[in-house]
């Protein structure tokens, strides 16, 4: 057994933190310990004030083959109750810490991503992916319904029809399917895939913080609100933004800016 942690978390000097799954070995598949530190590590990047952007990669060949089917096994031996106090206490605090988290976080994936492994990919606010990326709702190949959230994501992100079509026949898709079904949102080559997802979370990193989490808490409320709820939210949260002294600044910036060029 290695003594390497099953989790990784650092943060370089641009506030970009890499939370990098460390079972490679598994294909990061995942147990219960290394589920419960993926939780907490999230909960604590949101806590983090040095942390703008938040990174999900994965070392080795694959991003995440979903659960270590050997605890699948031993999970025959439990009751009902054990299993679903299992999913409940452990696997869902990683999306119920993703939902509490107004920070970016962008999953950056190659290799095989299947079952509650691309559904924990599906609970980032953003995707991007190698070329050679595949990805496979493969839970029905058990037997077994959907357990981690892809019957939340899946729907919204595409349409009900398609998530259907790929729960119950639980096949592959490519890259360039997955973008077609705005499932990623971006594909880069296989050896650029890091250093490409980095320069788009520099580039959130550099804009206002506290509007970019704003942004983000008004999309998601938007999601699950009338229309008169998010405009009153709209509204209060675009006066607030505009009493921050960083938006005074990058006003008066622009503002010369634009006199610069008039001349």
């Amino acid at each position: 057994m290695s003594d390497e942690p099953l989790i990784k978390f650092s943060v370089d000097g641009n506030g970009i933190g890499t939370l990098l799954l460390n079972r490679p070995h598994l294909f990061n598949a995942f147990n219960i310990e290394m589920a419960d530190l993926w939780g907490d590590t999230i909960a604590k990047a949101a806590a983090d004030d040095s942390v703008k952007v938040v990174v999900l990669a994965a070392n080795g060949k694959a991003f995440c083959a979903g659960g270590d089917l050997d605890m699948v096994v031993e999970m025959q031996k439990a009751d009902s109750l054990w299993h679903k106090n299992f999913l409940f206490e452990h696997v869902h605090n990683i999306a119920r810490a993703l939902e509490r988290m107004d920070k970016p976080i962008i999953a950056a994936i190659h290799g095989a991503a299947r079952g509650a492994g691309w559904d924990m990919a599906l609970m980032c606010d953003m995707r991007c992916c190698t070329e050679s990326a595949t990805f496979g709702q493969s839970y029905i190949l058990l037997g077994v319904t959907p357990g981690d959230g892809g019957t939340y994501y899946l729907p919204r992100l595409t349409n009900p029809s398609r998530a259907l079509d790929l729960f119950w026949t639980g096949r592959a898709i490519d890259s360039r399917e997955a973008l077609s079904y705005g499932l990623v949102d971006r594909v880069f080559p296989d050896d650029a895939l890091m250093e490409r997802t980095y320069e788009l979370a520099r580039q959130i990193a550099s804009r206002n913080p506290h509007a970019v989490r704003a942004t983000k808490r008004l999309v998601y409320n938007g999601l699950g609100a009338s229309l008169a709820a998010n405009l009153d939210y709209i509204s209060s949260t675009m006066a607030m933004m505009q009493a921050t002294g960083e938006h005074r600044k990058m006003l008066a910036d622009h503002l010369a800016n634009v006199r610069r060029k008039s001349e």
